[in-house]
């Protein structure tokens, strides 16, 4: 078994131990570069803003958030993504860290103060004393001196670099576009129409049960607002995009609306578990949902509305949304390509690049999807990459907890296609479909009584998160060094 150690116990020997180098300043590389210098590694973490922006970010921050504010469920115990985070804070995790500060009401969401946030985790990296932050484009392969290299370039990966990987790999990269939601001015949504309520009354952190703002449409305004969604003007594609497929988690509103007249009404404009005040005697035949996105509670976007329309179609659309009538917005919805790799040909276990094993890979360009999860792939990523540095075996998490369900999704975990068709590999969201199944599912409550429908599928949930985080708590406590905070 290692010894338990801390960075400050490293610390003397970190003045002559070479540097991990962390290329991009997302979550995943922030949390890449967090999780190493706390081990007692130094780091230099290499982001190109503002030197070289992207078409989606707006600002020098380290972590900024580009499309949704919410890092979605967080409960434990039933959901997949909120044992995730669980275990990222079990773990030091900088960006739950940064998000449990600068959180805001969503419900049974952890939705996050965007700029609060991003300005956490850059004052924490910015001051730790093992890290280095320059400020430079990485526009090719890394010097071949880099023996320990975090790629989290995510998924507006730079030309060039995306370029010589796909040199160095002999591959084809994968790419989809990922939509953005707009945001509207809390001032001047009509709440004599809408009206505060979470779906079921579900209260989450620092929520009341009352978090989301809920416009109603009757089924003459839905079939309406459907046609003008399908009809409306989009943003073009060059000839080099139109090939290029979504992902199905973070489809434009109008695609979804294409698939048919009722998609949307049983996808995020679903009426159900929402009662309108004002109207109390009728059911609201589709509801729009607002998201509060800021700690001011002065913004608010627009739930599941990713979209490609042009902008002024956008404003003339979704203007005829009850309560939305007079919307002012924020941010209008647009598109940004997204990168990633066919990761599990071309990562081994510890997210090395078989091609150049110097290399690791982390966050969205390994083909995980989600904040959370990019970051938690960035925090094993950064965890190998010191332990190698130290010279210590790499012990990669038990396939039974999130982290390592998504790592062996990621490098391992995928059926590839049996014909001759197009690579089936694609972005996926933690989910208890990654996990192993249970020994046993339970079949009986604690008073012994058989448990049946709904009730049994909540039993496996809470076995399968308390199977995954007493295997965390061995893993932790067996083969990982400890860390100071």
């Amino acid at each position: 078994m290692p010894a338990r150690l801390t960075w400050r116990t490293f610390s003397p020997t970190s003045m002559i131990m070479q540097p991990i180098h962390v290329i991009g300043g997302g979550l995943a590389g922030c949390e890449a570069a967090w999780q190493a210098a706390r081990l007692g590694v130094p780091v230099v973490l290499h982001e190109m803003r503002p030197q070289r922006m992207t078409a989606a970010h707006q600002t020098e921050q380290l972590a900024e958030l580009v499309c949704s504010n919410s890092f979605r469920s967080d409960d434990r115990e039933t959901n997949a993504v909120g044992l995730l985070h669980e275990e990222m804070r079990r773990l030091g995790s900088l960006i739950m860290r940064a998000g449990d500060a600068n959180q805001v009401p969503a419900g049974g969401a952890l939705a996050v103060d965007r700029d609060g946030f991003a300005g956490a985790v850059t004052a924490a990296l910015m001051s730790h004393p093992l890290i280095e932050i320059r400020r430079e484009e990485i526009d090719g392969l890394p010097p071949a001196d880099w023996d320990q290299v975090v790629v989290s370039t995510g998924p507006l990966t730079s030309p060039a670099l995306a370029d010589a990987v796909r040199g160095l790999t002999g591959r084809d990269a994968l790419a989809f576009f990922d939509a953005i939601a707009p945001i509207v001015h809390r001032e001047s949504i009509d709440f004599s129409t809408a009206w505060f309520q979470s779906r079921y009354d579900k209260a989450g952190p620092g929520g009341t049960g009352a978090d989301y703002v809920n416009c109603p449409l009757t089924r003459e305004q839905y079939a309406t607002f459907i046609e003008a969604l399908v009809t409306g003007d989009k943003v073009s594609f060059h000839d080099w995009e139109a090939a290029t497929p979504y992902f199905d988690g973070c489809l434009p509103i109008e695609i979804m609306a294409e698939r048919g007249p009722e998609t949307l009404r049983h996808g995020p404009m679903k009426p159900f578990g929402l009662t309108d005040p004002h109207r109390p005697d009728v059911k609201p035949y589709a509801v729009v949902q607002l998201r509060q996105d800021n700690k001011l509670g002065t913004l608010f976007n627009m739930v599941g509305f990713q979209t490609k329309l042009k902008h002024g179609e956008q404003v003339r659309i979704f203007r005829t949304i009850p309560g939305l009538e007079r919307a002012e917005f924020a941010r209008l919805g647009g598109l940004h390509r997204n990168t990633f790799l066919n990761s599990p040909q071309l990562l081994d276990p510890t997210l090395r690049l078989t091609a150049r094993p110097a290399l690791r890979f982390a966050g969205q360009i390994t083909g995980c999807e989600g904040y959370v999860e990019s970051a938690a792939i960035g925090l094993l990523a950064g965890r190998f990459a010191a332990a190698a540095r130290r010279g210590e075996a790499i012990v990669p998490p038990p396939s039974t907890t999130a982290h390592g369900a998504l790592l062996n999704h990621i490098t391992g975990g995928h059926v590839s296609t049996i014909d001759a068709g197009p690579r089936s590999f694609q972005p996926m969201n933690v989910n208890f479909g990654l996990f192993p199944p249970l020994d046993a599912a339970p079949a009986k409550d604690a008073d012994g009584v058989r448990l049946r429908g709904t009730a049994k599928t909540l039993a496996k949930k809470r076995a399968i998160t308390g199977r995954a985080l007493a295997d965390l708590d061995g893993w932790l406590a067996g083969a990982v060094p400890a860390a100071a905070e």
